[in-house]
């Protein structure tokens, strides 16, 4: 029997096609093939009103498709990656890779999915990207101890995915600290490390990073309320449409790089680049840790990549928590 994905694949492109063609060439019923279609809106995805003629989603997707991301790596990339697992849908790419096996020394796994059950933000938040609509993906990598060891790592990964996006005619995309791609008062993206072993290496290494990609007004609705910034997609800070398969490739190959600089440098190559891009600076911010709440006014980052926060005349460097710009200050 075909599965919802099936379905989604033939009507990829757009277009108008009625039940009986989707049954012909499913090799299914039509009851089965409406039954599918009660499964989008679960995925996120949305038919566009054609009653009686047939079904048609209300954009046309690009789908992923592994061979179309190795032929876009250069060949340092491509030596440097050791396996792409790319399934339609997963639990979670993160988790997918924390349940694998450590990639080689300089060696790295990737997996993407086009939909996530389970996606993870900062804070065991939920990660909310409909089918298709975003990029949801997640690196390995086998990290020893470098140069002052981990700190500044999510901020490094955040100015090579910056890299990426700028390359791909994004514009006005910042940098808040520690992991968010932010335009304006939206959110981008946002990116997500996982570390396991012991603290003097060496450790295996999972970032996730989630991109919105394509414009959702359900999405919009469905975040952004309290202090989560509302989404806003690479389509809306891009002349052009950037192809999710090019995006894909590009992050990957970035995160290679910027791993193995890392792991050489540490945080220093990146810490200018990060101050450039920093959009809390000068700020009016409030700082929470656990249970407490404090506030100040950002004073952009230390060597290691903390948050430096002005309160009481002092500089405090903050090394984890959620810090939200204070509105009408």
């Amino acid at each position: 029997m075909p599965s919802t994905v099936d379905v989604i694949q033939m009507l990829a492109d757009g277009q108008l096609h009625s039940g009986s063609e989707l049954a012909a060439a499913l090799g299914c019923s039509r009851t089965a093939v409406w039954k599918h279609m009660q499964g989008l809106d679960e995925l996120g995805l949305e038919l566009a009103a054609s009653p009686g003629r047939g079904y048609q989603l209300s954009a046309p997707l690009e789908l992923l498709d592994s061979s179309l991301i190795r032929a876009s790596l250069d060949q340092s990339a491509a030596r440097r990656l050791q396996s792409l697992q790319l399934e339609p849908v997963m639990d979670s790419t993160s988790e997918t890779l924390r349940n694998f096996a450590a990639p080689g020394a300089g060696r790295m796994h990737a997996a993407l999915t086009e939909f996530q059950r389970g996606g993870r933000g900062r804070r065991g938040r939920s990660w909310l990207s409909p089918f298709a609509s975003g990029l949801c993906l997640s690196v390995s990598w086998t990290m020893e101890a470098g140069p002052g060891g981990f700190a500044g790592l999510s901020l490094a990964l955040g100015v090579a995915a910056h890299g990426t996006l700028e390359a791909l005619g994004a514009r006005d995309v910042g940098l808040k600290w520690p992991n968010d791609l932010v335009v304006g008062d939206g959110k981008l993206g946002g990116l997500l490390l996982d570390l396991e072993g012991e603290a003097a290496g060496p450790l295996k290494l999972v970032a996730g990073i989630g991109i919105n990609v394509r414009r959702d007004a359900r999405l919009r609705a469905a975040v952004g309320h309290g202090d989560a910034l509302p989404p806003v997609a690479l389509d809306e800070c891009c002349a052009q449409p950037v192809s999710r398969n090019v995006l894909a490739a590009g992050l990957i190959a970035a995160f290679g790089d910027a791993l193995a600089a890392f792991e050489l440098n540490g945080f220093e190559p990146f810490a200018d680049s990060w101050r450039r891009l920093d959009v809390l600076h000068g700020k009016p911010v409030s700082v929470r840790v656990g249970a407490r709440t404090w506030r100040g006014e950002a004073r952009g980052i230390a060597p290691d990549g903390a948050l430096l926060v002005a309160r009481n005349g002092e500089l405090e460097a903050v090394l984890s928590g959620d810090v939200t710009v204070r509105r009408g200050q």
